[in-house]
């Protein structure tokens, strides 16, 4: 599948996923999430990670960082969002970046945004749909228009966030504001390569090689190893080696823990035999105080 096929089929897939949600659904899963209060998470500086898989499985822990953010009285939130490879030279630099190639000559370098000049591919992409359908969702329950939110996208961390262009932005950005991001950490599986004798079902050993796989780049980035972090992502099949590195950079010393781990189906989607699924976890990261 061409990388437009794909991201058309995602849209389509996120679509119908949310149409068979519905609000009623939305809000069942806002509800559910309640078992978790992370609001003291952002208001001492750390950060929440949600995923962006299917809305079924894993909208409960999305809600959660929703509910977060309005509690937490913040006039702002920053969200940091993957953005996802939609064409061949975005892919092209980014395996030239996990290379040891310089990002700085490529010319997705950078961090995308509303507002920004620095590309449109943000456009594209879905890592925050389901995040703004709860956003939508639930401060139209609360009669509330609820605090800004700035979407932004870092390309080609490459181990040096400190150096993208547009950090300086966020630096300023994250002084007065509370900070989400999102993440989908793990792909297994046929689909995503795997071959099929080394392909586990989430049941069948699957999550338990997820949560290992997370939990070993949790440590890389809880210590600081970006690049450590970047290559441990090439690896692990993450999508947030960029995202990871920029949140980390922003908010110094963090320790993360995974809350709750879930594995969402994606066999359909990229037609494939089972198993093809990703690992789809809530982390809280909490900031250390020297």
């Amino acid at each position: 599948m061409r990388r437009d096929e794909l991201n058309r089929a995602i849209h389509d897939l996120y679509r119908a996923e949310h149409e068979a949600l519905g609000e009623r659904g939305g809000y069942e899963l806002l509800d559910e999430a309640r078992r978790w209060d992370l609001t003291s998470v952002l208001t001492s500086g750390g950060v929440i990670v949600f995923p962006h898989a299917g809305v079924a499985d894993c909208g409960h822990q999305i809600a959660a960082a929703v509910h977060a953010c309005l509690d937490s009285g913040a006039d702002r939130v920053l969200v940091i969002s993957v953005l996802h490879a939609w064409n061949d030279e975005m892919e092209q630099a980014r395996r030239r970046v996990a290379a040891s190639g310089s990002p700085s000559a490529e010319r997705y370098w950078g961090i995308q945004g509303l507002g920004l000049d620095r590309g449109n591919e943000w456009q594209l992409d879905h890592a925050l749909y389901s995040f703004r359908f709860f956003w939508q969702l639930e401060t139209r329950r609360r009669g509330i228009r609820g605090p800004q939110v700035i979407e932004r996208y870092p390309y080609l961390a490459g181990g040096h966030p400190e150096s993208l262009p547009g950090i300086e932005e966020l630096v300023e950005l994250a002084r007065d504001a509370v900070i989400v991001s999102t993440a989908d950490p793990f792909h297994h599986g046929i689909g995503y390569g795997d071959p099929p004798e080394q392909s586990l079902a989430p049941d069948e050993g699957g999550l338990e090689l997820a949560r290992r796989t997370i939990e070993e780049g949790i440590s890389l980035l809880a210590a600081g190893d970006y690049w450590g972090y970047n290559q441990h992502c090439v690896r692990a099949k993450s999508d947030a080696r960029d995202a990871g590195q920029v949140f980390r950079f922003l908010r110094g010393p963090l320790q993360g823990e995974i809350l709750d781990l879930v594995a969402s189906d994606a066999t359909t989607l990229y037609q494939t035999p089972p198993p093809t699924w990703v690992a789809a976890p809530l982390v809280c990261w909490t900031r250390v105080i020297p």
